[in-house]
Order: C-alpha cells, then structure tokens, then sequence
C-alpha cells in the first residue's frame, strides 16, 4: 500500500454548514440565558392593573430598567390566582420563575416613591432600578444579515470549485486551472503492458515518451519535442486509457482535465485557466497535460458568431492556440488531447506545430480483441481451457470498453446461475444480452403471432444461407429480447474494402423476413420496421455516397467535414433528388424480389425451419445444416456455436 504523503489527508473536515447552525444555536442561547428569549414572554400590563396588583400584595419584586421599563414578578399566592394563570407556567410547563409582566413607567421619579410607599406598607418586597445593555436583541436583530453573508460565502466557494487546493476556493481563484496532477512516483501505475492491443497506436506515441525519457537521443541530432498527439477513435476504444500509460512510461508530472473543465459562466475563466494550466506545466516541467475531449472547448470558430461578438469558448480555444504554439513557446510540455469528433476540431488546432500528429485508435481486430479478452479474463474465476480465440470471433465491432463489459456480464449471470466458474456459455449470453437486450420470455404472443414471428426469423436464416457474401449465421431465436420480437446473430466477415454484389448480398438477407412473411402468409406486417431502416440506410450509402450507382455515377455527395448538416440547401438539384429516390427504391426493390425468389424455390425448407423454431424458440447452425445441408462456399465452416 502506497504511502499517503498529503499531510492534510487525515485532518478533521468541518462542514461549512455545521459552522453556520453552531453560530445560530449560541445566538439562540445567548438570547435565552439573557432573558429575552421568544420562548417564555412576559405579559404586558397597563399602570391600572399594576396599581391593582400592588395593592393586593400580588407583587413580589419589581426591578426597573433604563428608568423606561419595568419587569413585575409575582409572589407565589399570586401565581395561584386564576387571573395570573396564563403567566404562572413556562412553555415547559414548569413553574415560571419570572418576569411575568412588563410594562412602561412613565414618570421614573413618581413611580419610584410609589414603590418605596409599597415596601413601607409591606405590600412590596423589593424593588430596583437598573441599566440594561440588550445585546440579545442586538444580536437577534443582526443574525439575519450574519446568516445572508455566511450564505453568500458558502455559494461563492462552491462556484469557484470548493475551496480545495490551498485557497483555490475564494472567489478570486476562479481563474486557476482545475487540472488534476498525478505524481509520477505514487499516481500513476498503468504502463503499456497494461493495454492491450493498440500496437499501431502505441508505436506512433512511443516516441513521445523516448523524447521525455531521453531528449539528448533527438536533441543531438536537432530533432525538437512534438507539441502535441491528437487521439482520434470511436467511443471505448481506450484512448484515456493510452494517455494514463504514457504518462506511467514517461514518469513525469502529468495533468489531466476534460474540455469542459475550462468552460464557465464568467467571461474570460476558460482563456486565464488555460494560461495557468500551461504556467503550472511548465514549472514541472518536463510534463504532459491531457486533455480529453478537446471537442467541448476546441470547435471549429466560425464565421459569423451567433451568440455575440465576445464568444467565451472562442476566447479560451484562442487562448489554448496561443499557448501551445505562440510567442512564449513552452518547452519540454507535451499536450495530448483525445476525442471522437476530430471532424469538428478547428483547423488551426489540427496544424503542424499544435499537435504535430494524428494517432488513429480504431476499433481492435479479431486479434487484438483476443488481447483485451485476456487482460480482462485475469481477475474472473474462469473455466480451464478457456478459449480467447472463439470469444474474440463472438464480438466482431466490439471495443475494448464493450469487451470488458461483456467479461463483467458474463461474471454476473454465471453468479445468478450458482456457478463456481464462468464458462463459454455464460459468455455468449453476455453478448446476446449486449446485442439483443434482456431476454423476455413472460412477454404474452399469441400463437398466431408467434407462427409470424419464426416465419420472419427463418426468411432471415434461408436466404442469408443461400447468398454466397450473407454474414454466416450463428443463431437464431425467436425469444423476445430488449424492443423486437425476434433476433438472428450473425458472425459478419470483417472486411476493409466492400464490392457492390457483397452489400447487395446483405440487402436480400436483411429483407427475407418481410420476403419470407409473403410467400407464406401473401400478407405482410410492421414486424420488418428495424430490417427497412437497414436497408435504406445501405441503398442510400451506395447511390449518394460511395458512388457504387450507374445512373448517378461516380459522383458522392458524402463530407467528411461534417460541415454539410449544418446548411439549408442540398449538394444537388430537384431533378437529382428524383432520381437519387428512384435508385434507392430500385435496389431495395429489386433484393426484395430476389428474396421472394429463393425463397419460393426453398419454401418446404422455410416451414420446416419455422417448425423447429416454434418448437425450440432458439435454433443453431447446426439445425439449418441439417435441412439444407453445408455452405460450399463458407469460409468458417470450423466456426459452429452448439
């Protein structure tokens, strides 16, 4: 265990609120012990009745304040009189011991040979005049402004980050940068080891920490330090993950802060808590700052500003520019930010001299997703012989993030079950319950709709066995999973490059169902809503974007810019438009026919796999080898999932 060397982490905290209710309890003590305390008020009495009191010899003492008021305290056969009754208990209901009435004097003098009259008479017991300094009422009177003021302080350092950091909680810090630094001796212990996969990545930024480590090696040469590494790649594919290891590598000081971090309310924080960022950095130096997600602060400037002409995130990306490659050129700091929107990063940002390269953290290969099954495997109590390979040919598209959640999944239903160890199984449930959702087998189908559901499944899993570029199919279920019905799994080839008759391929499988529906029921439902969607989307992509349509040609009105959603107008004229909606229409069209086609030649096929799918709800490859025998042309023939 790491030695905590921060001197105040074992110091008593005190809330601020507790501060504020301690002040308010003493006020509240002060008042009562003072006597002027709201929970035992005097009565007030007029000279009539006090002149009637004293000549009954009610009146026990008398003590006279600041020659204006007088408090009466009755004698104890007083108390017993019903008219004294509402003043002789206290709120407690206990004997009140006095004052029990009040009231002004008038003329201090004549009053005071009234009194000195009753005590010869023996109707009076004592009297006494006093000054009176009433702080409770003092006090009470400027408790309200004291509790606006203690208020106003607690929202000022909750505003300015807490009051963490020496004073970084004032309203004047503000402006400090809210970074957090990890020193390099005790902090950080992720190391490259740590992350698997990502070879191309780790390669492209170890030179990043080598120039750290030992600047002489490039310095002698007359090689100078890269400014900045920009980490571009899709959600979860462990680019934070990467910064934490090259700051372990590098083991130097390294901040860490997200790009919201320097957007604020006030005008002109974000600009001065980049320059203190880059002034901390640069007194530690040599030192790395990460900035993850530099989309929040680093957005394109444009033209005409919308919101003004003194635009706060503007400023601060100015600021940021200036900072990483200005004038004032800071030395031995390395910058390294992460998003997955780099199509939105300003030009200026994106220059050679800010961050000098671009490292592509794309989603792992079947390989490297062997890798990141291991490192996520280490902690589980696994099966022997767990096969790595198998899982990683399960998750094609998954990033490093999805994998170890399908790890912790599997973990969790291999305890629900009672199971000592997780096993093969217990892993693809994770990725169906991942893929698909939460099985819901109480979901009410009548048998009607059931019989639709398997007819649709089965189109699905007949013409993609047909189709020599269909995904080979894993499984198919018609158990209701998450918002559909039915579900078949596929284990898509990953290709780089994708030729037309392969996506004209997946078009007729993704349309069997609403195909299968036809020619069985000559009826079709809403159930292949999710299958159009898909369809369209890869119609589209062809005619408009990859430019894979005759009649349109070589022509895609795709930017990568991803400046184009933003205008009024399309890339292309009315009559284009027409044509464009012509094409998609004509490919989707044209594979759902094509379905229609296998699927009349293979129809006995259809029903008999529709059978055994209401009877089973889940069919294997297994099952559809066995009505229509092996793929001749199926490259994972090994690849069977029982």
């Amino acid at each position: 265990m790491a030695k905590d060397n921060n001197p105040n982490s074992n110091k008593f905290k005190i809330s601020p609120w507790l501060i504020y209710t301690a002040i308010l309890l003493i006020f509240l003590f002060i008042s009562f012990i003072t006597g002027g305390s709201s929970l035992n008020e005097p009565g007030q009495l007029t000279s009539s009745k006090f002149n009637d009191y004293l000549e009954k010899g009610q009146i026990e003492k008398v003590i006279v304040y600041n020659k204006t008021e007088a408090e009466v305290f009755l004698n104890a056969t007083a108390l017993k009189v019903a008219a004294h009754k509402k003043v002789s208990k206290d709120v407690f209901d206990r004997p009140n011991k006095g004052p029990h009435y009040t009231f002004d004097i008038g003329n201090d003098q004549i009053f005071q040979n009234k009194l000195e009259k009753a005590v010869a008479e023996g109707k009076l017991k004592d009297f006494n005049f006093l000054p009176k300094n009433n702080w409770s009422d003092i006090l009470i009177s400027l408790l309200p402004i004291i509790i606006i003021i203690a208020v106003w302080i607690f929202i000022m350092r909750k505003m300015s980050g807490g009051g963490a950091g020496g004073g970084g909680g004032q309203i004047f810090n503000i402006g400090k940068s809210k970074a957090k630094l990890f020193d390099e001796k005790t902090d950080i212990k992720t190391t490259f080891k740590d992350v698997a996969g990502l070879e191309g990545a780790k390669e492209e930024i170890q030179e990043i920490v080598e120039f750290l480590k030992n600047p002489e090696k490039y310095t002698n040469l007359g090689g100078k330090i890269p400014k900045g590494a920009l980490l571009v790649g899709p959600p979860g594919t462990g680019k934070t993950l990467l910064a934490k290891a090259v700051a372990g590598e590098a083991q130097v000081p390294f901040f860490s802060l997200s790009g919201s971090d320097f957007v604020e309310m006030f005008v002109g924080v974000g600009a001065s808590r980049v320059r203190d960022l880059f002034k901390q950095a640069k007194e530690k130096s040599p030192a790395i700052i990460f900035i993850d997600e530099i989309d929040a602060v680093g957005r394109a400037r444009g033209k005409s500003n919308m919101s003004g002409g003194n635009d706060e995130r503007e400023n601060t990306l100015n600021q940021l520019l200036t900072e990483m490659d200005g004038f004032g050129t800071n030395s031995n700091v390395i910058v390294l930010a992460a998003t997955n929107r780099a199509d939105v990063l300003d030009k200026a940002l994106m220059r050679a001299g800010r961050f000098d390269r671009q490292i592509f953290v794309d989603l792992p290969d079947i390989r490297e997703r062997a890798e990141i099954f291991k490192v996520h495997l280490a902690p589980l109590k696994k099966v022997e012989g767990l096969d790595t390979d198998f899982l990683a040919k399960q998750t094609p598209g998954f990033s490093g993030a999805d994998i170890a959640n399908v790890c912790n999944e599997a973990a969790l239903i291999a305890a629900r079950n009672n199971k000592t160890a997780v096993d093969k199984q217990d892993f693809l449930d994770a990725v169906d319950r991942i893929v698909g959702g939460l099985e819901k087998k109480n979901k009410i189908v009548t048998p009607e709709e059931k019989k639709a559901i398997a007819i649709h499944e089965a189109g699905h899993a007949t013409v993609s066995w047909m189709l020599e570029h269909a995904a080979p199919l894993i499984k198919v279920t018609i158990v209701p999973r998450g918002q559909s019905l039915g579900a078949a799994w596929y284990l898509p080839e990953e290709r780089l490059i994708v030729r037309p008759d392969q996506m004209l391929d997946e078009m007729c499988a993704t349309m069997g169902g609403r195909a299968a529906e036809k020619v069985t029921f000559d009826r079709i439902s809403t159930g292949a809503l999710s299958d159009l969607e898909k369809v369209t989307k890869q119609a589209r992509a062809m005619v408009t974007v990859y430019g894979l349509n005759e009649k349109i040609g070589n022509v895609t009105y795709y930017d990568s810019t991803g400046q184009s959603e933003y205008n009024f107008s399309k890339p292309y004229s009315e009559e284009t438009a027409r044509v464009i909606d012509e094409e998609i229409s004509l490919l989707i069209e044209g594979q759902y026919q094509r379905a229609i086609q296998i699927l009349e030649e293979n129809k006995d096929k259809l029903n008999q796999l529709a059978n055994i799918l209401i009877e089973k709800e889940v069919i294997f490859k297994d099952d559809l080898e066995a009505i229509f025998g092996k793929r001749t042309f199926d490259k994972n023939l090994e690849e069977v999932v029982s």
